[in-house]
């Protein structure tokens, strides 16, 4: 009777024994069966805060009568803004910067005028479609006697998407989902079959203009990569 019992033991074992080293063959025979793809999720989106700079100047030789210029010209820059729906708390005015010509460094004598006198309007708002609209139509401050002038050097107005955070969980779902599908390819390409995931990063996010010619529309793009197991 213990025998029969030690050669159950012993057959029990033996078949367990069997399906162990399967399994470790197999895990050994497509451990290094693997790929990795990448998934792309982009998005156009609207920019929903804008930042826009106007800068005005003054030229003459009387620096007391030129701050008083510069500041009748801000506030009728102001009143503009306002008058456009534009909130006070959206406006900053920076302090006047003034330059004086005729103590730089290559100056050839030649200015008429000794000072050059500058102030920055900065207005920074959520509100992009109104400050859009306002922006077109600044040529109307040209009939209250106010050129608005730039650095020659910067864009003076930035539109940015600030809102993305709240699009990221989806995005990178549609862009591991978009992995999967190109993964799956490749495995039916190789007669395999995708299993569970062996690594995948986080995914870098960019946003970008859509075009030199509408800033205010961004695109955002994130690109994660992930690495599946494959099977038969």
């Amino acid at each position: 009777m213990n025998r029969i019992k030690e050669s159950a033991i012993i057959a029990i074992s033996i078949v367990i024994l069997g399906f162990c080293l399967k399994a470790g063959i197999d895990n050994f025979v497509n451990k290094d069966r693997k790929v990795t793809v990448k998934g792309l999720s982009e998005k156009e989106v609207e920019a929903d805060k804008v930042t826009w700079s106007l800068q005005t100047k003054e030229l003459g030789d009387d620096l007391q009568q030129l701050y008083r210029s510069i500041n009748v010209t801000t506030e009728k820059v102001k009143t503009f803004l306002k008058q456009n729906g534009v909130k006070e708390e959206e406006i900053s005015v920076g302090a006047p910067v003034v330059r004086d010509l005729n103590a730089e460094m290559y100056n050839n004598n030649m200015n008429r005028y000794r000072y050059n006198i500058t102030s920055t309007i900065t207005v920074t708002s959520r509100n992009v479609k109104l400050v859009r609209g306002i922006i077109a139509r600044q040529g109307e401050l040209l009939n209250q006697g106010v050129a608005v002038v730039g650095d020659g050097y910067s864009n003076n107005v930035d539109y940015e998407y600030v809102s993305f955070q709240s699009m990221k969980p989806e995005m990178m779902r549609e862009a591991i989902k978009n992995a999967e599908k190109t993964a799956e390819q490749f495995a039916e390409s190789s007669n395999s079959k995708i299993s569970k995931i062996l690594t995948a990063d986080q995914g870098q996010f960019s946003i970008s203009d859509r075009d030199a010619n509408t800033p205010h529309i961004k695109k955002v793009r994130v690109v994660t990569t992930v690495t599946y197991s494959l099977r038969d």
